[in-house]
């Protein structure tokens, strides 16, 4: 099974995740970061680094956040989204954005 990205990172976009990948299956699009489940490993090592515990094993996810797992495996395949190695800042109204619920209209896919 692979990890997900789910709905908190949206409009947030912490990169800690990708800059500890071994992997390197993280994918970045405007506002968002997604996980190509081809390429995780299943190690683990990125969900403690997300602060808004985005990112969740693929066989744990919520329901309301089932869909997501389709969207990680269509973005990451999207060659406008673009493997992301190293830590950025998050987006300049991450705080804003953190504890908000109900963020999908938001993401941006290009």
């Amino acid at each position: 099974m692979a990890f997900v990205v789910t709905e908190s990172c949206i409009a947030c976009k912490y990169t800690d995740c990708a800059s500890v990948c071994p992997m390197d299956c993280f994918y970045e699009g405007p506002n968002f970061l997604v996980i190509n489940p081809d390429e995780c490993i299943d190690c683990s090592i990125c969900v403690g680094e997300c602060p808004v515990n985005a990112i969740v094993e693929e066989s744990e996810i919520d329901p309301a956040q089932a869909h997501f797992v389709q969207i990680n495996r269509d973005l990451s395949n999207d060659p406008r989204w673009k493997r992301i190695r190293v830590s950025k800042s998050p987006l300049p109204d991450h705080e804003t954005w953190a504890e908000v619920k109900d963020k999908l209209h938001l993401l941006e896919q290009f």
